[in-house]
């Protein structure tokens, strides 16, 4: 049964890559710990071929010419270590999470679906790639074998079954324990195959086992027995939930919305391209920006904990939690929500919706990190014609909308939604979102004929805004004569009136309200027209409030 391994060769600088792609052809260099104190912890091939090397001071670095330093992120390690998991989850339905660069797959029967072995491997590079990560693969026929491989060779490996000890032959053994053994044991087995004078894995395989055993025990054992790639096991599957979530700590504090609406085109993309290897879209966008100061948006307390392991060295450490947290003790969170009408996958139009909703709803402060998550929805299915796409287009719909929201506010664009109330005109304004038909319910267009001719006779009330003032005459307590001067003058006796209709409610309150309502037909030139006549008791103002058609 065959096995893949994609690894992440400098992982904490990847991690960095992923936000700053414009970098990889530059020297990276990730610093950890406190100031002054900071040490190199992880560097790029082209620093290290500067002489840069791990454990090395800043003080010492910095006098390098064309240096890029960067602290270390453990944020967007975390974000890096989601994003493998989703590569290797769209290939494959088991999966072991073997460490914070490592990740294990298991490729029995998918070569009917995605082809030969080296074309999966092929395309599981390409996947890591388009997620910002730069990965080696390798496939061999149990998983410590492929894990050795790609830690081992640059880019796609394909180890055929029985040719494990002599494809691995070449490496040295140096890769082998740092693969596969702890710090102490590293420097341990390192001293003693020094002294033996093993340089390479085929060295190592060569020796006898019983002279092994006794001189280095069952780990020497096992070393060796990885050597010859004849270890056998099951992998041990992890099913993280499905937490879609960027992060990006800034060097320095962000002030301006262009630069912030350049790191959220990445974000997007890299969301984008997460949720399309699991065939999903989203339908909500949470925006949470950490500031340097006071906010004016929602303050969210969040606890001090990590993602990764600290005690334990990149390599080995594993991702314990997918949700961002704060150094301090607390830090005021900006949080803005963007909720869609239907589910979407497309980083442009989330991009503007983002900038729209922060032109009118600005941060007020530095930025000094930025998450931006987006909750699963799988996606809208849609039967397009053969030539034209839907009109119109759910994106361009809601790009619309937001605009004129900008200009005219949020509460004044949408759809209505009913009150449960008795007030006249009892109704506010939400987003846009159309229902979806439900299983089981028919359409309106599925009933009866009978019913046809019902809703035909239905007579619909033009609500006039403002309402019209108007003096009446009244005769008996009713009203007998309309003047209405306005944009729409309107005059004559009253031929036939109906009411009145008194309602009222909330006088509890300041806004409480009192009125009559009489249904009235005038004689006007064009034949009768009917109106609704209203009397506010609390002022005592006779209005025009609309007109049946």
């Amino acid at each position: 049964m065959p096995f893949a391994c994609i690894f992440v060769p400098d992982f904490p600088v990847e991690a960095l890559l992923r936000v700053e792609p414009e970098l990889r052809s530059q020297s990276v260099v990730v610093l950890e710990g406190k100031a002054p104190l900071q040490k190199v912890f992880a560097v790029n091939e082209s620093a290290r071929r500067a002489g840069i090397e791990p454990g090395m001071m800043k003080l010492q670095v910095e006098a390098c010419a064309g240096l890029v330093l960067h602290n270390r992120s453990s944020l967007q390690e975390a974000a890096a270590h989601a994003a493998l998991l989703d590569c290797a989850q769209s290939f494959s339905p088991r999966v072991e999470d073997a460490g914070c660069d490592t990740i294990l797959l298991d490729l029995g029967g998918l070569e009917s679906l995605f082809g030969s072995l080296s074309k999966i491997a092929r395309d599981v590079t390409r996947r890591a790639f388009a997620l910002g990560l730069k990965a080696n693969v390798a496939v061999a026929s149990n998983p410590d074998t492929a894990a050795l491989a790609a830690r081992g060779f640059h880019g796609v490996t394909v180890i055929p079954a029985g040719k494990e000890a002599e494809q691995l032959g070449s490496l040295p053994v140096q890769v082998l324990l740092e693969s596969f053994c702890d710090a102490q044991e590293i420097e341990q087995f390192s001293e003693t195959y020094s002294r033996w004078g093993v340089r390479n894995v085929l060295a190592l395989a060569a020796l006898p086992d019983v002279a092994i055993s006794e001189r280095l025990g069952q780990k020497g054992v096992r070393l060796q027995q990885l050597a010859r790639g004849e270890t056998f096991r099951t992998l041990v599957p992890v099913e993280p939930p499905l937490v879609f979530e960027e992060v990006i700590e800034l060097e320095y504090p962000l002030v301006l919305l262009e630069p912030l609406a350049f790191l959220l085109g990445r974000l997007l993309e890299q969301l984008c391209a997460r949720l399309s290897t699991h065939a999903l879209a989203t339908q909500e966008l949470r925006l949470r920006l950490a500031l340097e100061q006071g906010c004016h948006a929602e303050e969210i307390t969040e606890p001090a904990t990590s993602h990764v392991e600290t005690g334990a060295p990149a390599r080995r450490g594993r991702v314990q939690a997918r949700q961002p947290y704060c150094e301090s003790e607390s830090r005021k969170i900006f949080q803005r929500t963007l909720r869609l009408p239907v589910p979407m996958l497309d980083a442009k139009t989330f991009l503007k919706l983002l900038q729209l909703d922060l032109k009118a709803h600005p941060p007020g402060a530095p930025i000094l990190k930025i998450y931006l998550s987006a909750e699963p929805a799988r996606p809208r299915a849609a039967q397009g014609g053969l030539f034209l796409p839907p009109s119109p287009e759910p994106e361009k719909l809601e790009l619309t909308l937001a605009r004129i929201a900008g200009i005219v506010g949020e509460n004044q664009v949408g759809s209505l939604e009913l009150l449960d109330t008795h007030r006249p005109e009892g109704f506010r304004m939400k987003g846009f979102a159309p229902e979806m038909p439900r299983e089981g319910v028919s359409r309106k267009e599925d009933k009866p004929a009978g019913n046809q001719e019902k809703a035909n006779v239905v007579t619909a009330l033009r609500i006039f805004r403002p309402p019209l003032r108007a003096a009446v005459t009244l005769r008996d307590g009713g009203p007998s004569r309309l003047v209405c001067s306005g944009h729409r003058p309107i005059q004559g006796e009253i031929v036939w009136a109906a009411g009145p209709w008194r309602s009222s409610g909330d006088w509890w309150d300041q806004e409480g309200w009192a009125r009559d309502e009489w249904d009235i037909a005038m004689q006007e030139e064009t034949g009768i027209a009917l109106y609704r006549l209203v009397r506010d008791l609390l002022s005592g103002g006779w209005y025009v409030e609309g007109t049946y058609d």
